[in-house]
């Protein structure tokens, strides 16, 4: 089965602001959305709803990328 290289979405991490633990991932079509998805949902960490942002998937584990200025 082919697979299809050619789709705008990208698979992005979505970490947690509170505890910093990534535990959702999903796919973002960049060319609609260029700028990072802040979305809140459920931590099982702590067990609350918290806000999660976006990150790149292959960045090491539950590592959050600090924004150049």
């Amino acid at each position: 089965m082919a697979s299809k290289n050619n789709t705008k979405r990208k698979l992005v991490g979505l970490v947690s602001d509170e505890s910093g633990n990534r535990t959702y991932y999903t796919k973002k079509n960049t060319m609609n959305t260029p700028d990072k998805l802040v979305l809140r949902k459920y931590d099982p960490v702590l067990r609350k709803h918290v806000t999660y942002t976006e990150t790149k998937k292959n960045l090491g584990r539950n590592e959050v990328k600090q924004k150049k200025n």
